[in-house]
């Protein structure tokens, strides 16, 4: 015969509880909560909240029961619920600037292998270089009180992050330098970067560069172009010798549009550094297209070694970041941060150093 409601319970007055009569489950469409199972299953709310959270406290007939109604009506637990409660989020986000660049999928294979290593989840964003979806998305966390963020900013005042701080959710900075203060920050020597490219192709025999660079607002493009300056003085050569092609945005689109301002140039240089390998290889393409030899004619280097680098037609040379790394180091500092030793945490600025992959798109000595 099946079990019934919880035999033991009695009202204030020591009575048993009336026999309970099923009711008509919730209309479809209405969210399932925990008073409708327990009204039809004819306990308290205790009750079911220990059937679900504490069954050790419930009896095997009641539990059985009120498991048999959860399954009937479909109830599922409110895990933000519940965590909101108890005021930790099993959730981090992560906030990048283009989801289409493999370099920032790796970062979130990164993030996500050492949150799940934790228990935890990651949300993962795109603020697509924009800082109005940027500040739109860091609401949505703070809405959802999440356990903290990881982001690579748009804003290049950095007031949305300011604005953000007052939630008191912890973040951090992502391919950034930190270091006001509000937070952890893992990112790569864009500036040893930048040099390491120019450096290269110093040595290979050029003189006469570009540097298809991206949004002037990022400091990720800033920082490679000082790079390249500081690689141009170390080897007694002019500022004048880099032509810079300013991108709109970080894409193959934009490389090629740049490729073909690179081509309508008088005094067209022999090596071009571009401030990412997408638009490095929409710069390949432009040439290609053209006629235009690689690196016989004109040597490309890229950045971030996605794996369509090696891939390309002519496979390109590129200063590799470890994008997994830095996922992975960002939501470590992040768990310390909100750990159970959240209060000994000390804010860090980690910097990783960036390494040159020569490749054939380099590999002509003038």
């Amino acid at each position: 015969m099946p079990a019934g409601p919880e035999p033991a319970r009695r009202s204030a007055s020591g009575r048993n509880p009336a026999p309970h009569t099923p009711t008509t489950p919730p209309a479809a469409g209405r969210t399932v909560g925990i008073k409708d199972v327990a009204r039809e299953a004819g306990v308290s709310v205790g009750t079911v909240s220990n059937v679900i959270n504490q069954p050790d406290r419930v009896s095997p007939s009641t539990l059985e029961h009120v498991r048999r109604v959860i399954d009937r009506l479909g109830y599922v637990r409110s895990e933000s619920a519940r965590q909101l409660r108890a005021g930790r989020s099993r959730i981090m986000a992560l906030l990048v600037l283009d989801m289409g660049n493999p370099f920032f999928v790796d970062i979130a294979r990164g993030a996500e292998r050492t949150a799940r290593a934790a228990g935890l989840g990651v949300m993962v964003c795109n603020s697509d270089q924009n800082p109005a979806d940027e500040a739109d998305y860091l609401s949505l966390f703070a809405e959802q009180r999440v356990r903290g963020v990881l982001v690579t900013p748009a804003d290049a005042g950095g007031g949305n992050l300011r604005d953000f701080r007052r939630h008191g959710i912890p973040y951090v900075l992502v391919d950034r330098v930190g270091g006001d203060g509000g937070g952890c920050s893992v990112s790569v020597d864009d500036v040893v970067g930048g040099s390491l490219a120019i450096r290269h192709l110093v040595a290979t025999g050029h003189r006469t560069f570009a540097y298809v660079s991206g949004p002037a607002h990022l400091q990720q493009v800033r920082d490679r172009r000082e790079g390249a300056l500081l690689a141009l003085a170390e080897a007694g050569l002019p500022a004048t010798a880099l032509r810079e092609l300013p991108a709109e945005r970080l894409d193959v689109a934009s490389g090629r549009d740049a490729g073909s301002r690179l081509l309508g140039l008088a005094d067209r240089p022999t090596a071009v550094f571009c401030a990412n390998d997408l638009l490095a290889l929409g710069v390949l393409q432009a040439l290609y297209a053209a006629g235009v030899r690689v690196p016989e004619d004109m040597a490309i280097v890229g950045y971030d070694d996605i794996e369509f680098a090696a891939a390309a037609t002519v496979p390109l040379t590129s200063v590799r970041q470890p994008a997994l790394t830095l996922g992975a180091r960002a939501a470590e500092l992040l768990l310390e941060e909100t750990g159970e030793e959240a209060a000994d945490h000390r804010h860090q600025q980690v910097v990783l150093q960036p390494e040159l992959v020569v490749r054939r798109s380099t590999l002509t000595t003038r």
